[in-house]
């Protein structure tokens, strides 16, 4: 059986390494691609926009007009086109894979309602390396356990619009689940001034914003004497988009849930 997949933010950055990763993926066929209805690019292929050939399908301006034609969609573009998107998906009962980040906590709750009517699989990143990297993690911060300080340095592109990344905030969900922390009333969002000494409990976050970086996340474990590293380099949105493509081939025909990568991949 094919699946047919969508594209929203077709002709974005991530929209178009989407399109080519999918064009990679046996099983797979794009089927729809939308960007803002006042886009320039309605109409235009989305294959030729990807640099891989006429593909046959043209950029819509709404999802409306192509949401029967698609199995699962695709969707990494801010939350409140996604939970529009999401809204539409529900109506129409086709699954969602969700790679925006930003979301507010209402904003959660929209999207796990919708998970009880249609399958949704949501991740802040969708990456196999990083994914791994949570179970590490989880590992570390259970052997290392309160005799460090814990620090989350991410670095993104400076057209990224939200920070921490969605990636680093759950890196250092992971870490203070992992301790019995609750990362809401231990984190430390930057640093200035007399702040006085570090509290051993808090678990920092440090954010760059420069240049083209696709992203680098790094956690810190820092004890008197040694300090333990994990860190995650990401040179190209490829591995986002494959990831996000084989999670898409996975979520179709599951039952409705808010499933996550970690499903995807077993771990």
């Amino acid at each position: 059986m094919t699946i047919r997949v969508g594209i929203t933010g077709a002709a974005g950055r991530m929209g178009r390494t989407l399109i080519e990763a999918i064009s990679q993926q046996a099983g797979l066929q794009l089927t729809a691609a939308v960007e803002q209805p006042e886009s320039s690019l309605i109409g235009a292929d989305a294959g030729e926009l990807a640099g891989l050939g006429k593909l046959g399908v043209p950029i819509s301006g709404a999802l409306e007009e192509v949401i029967e034609s698609i199995d699962v969609l695709i969707d990494f573009t801010v939350p409140a086109a996604t939970l529009a998107n999401l809204k539409a998906c529900a109506d129409a009962g086709k699954a969602m894979i969700i790679g925006t980040t930003g979301f507010t906590g209402e904003q959660d709750q929209q999207i796990k309602r919708a998970a009880a009517i249609v399958p949704v699989c949501k991740a802040s990143n969708f990456s196999t390396g990083v994914n791994l990297c949570f179970k590490l993690l989880d590992m570390a911060a259970r052997v290392l356990g309160d005799d460090v300080d814990i620090e989350v340095v991410e670095a993104h592109h400076r057209h990224k619009v939200d920070a921490p990344s969605g990636t680093a905030l759950s890196m250092g969900g992971v870490v203070a689940n992992a301790l019995g922390r609750d990362l809401a009333e231990v984190a430390v969002y930057g640093r200035e001034g007399q702040t006085g000494a570090r509290q051993r409990d808090t678990i920092g976050f440090a954010t760059v914003r420069a240049g083209d970086i696709v992203g680098d996340h790094t956690v810190i474990f820092a004890a008197d004497g040694e300090r333990v590293e994990i860190t995650h380099k990401a040179s190209s949105r490829m591995s986002f988009a494959r990831g996000a493509v084989r999670a898409a081939g996975w979520l179709v025909g599951r039952e409705p849930r808010l499933y996550d990568m970690q499903d995807v991949l077993g771990l």
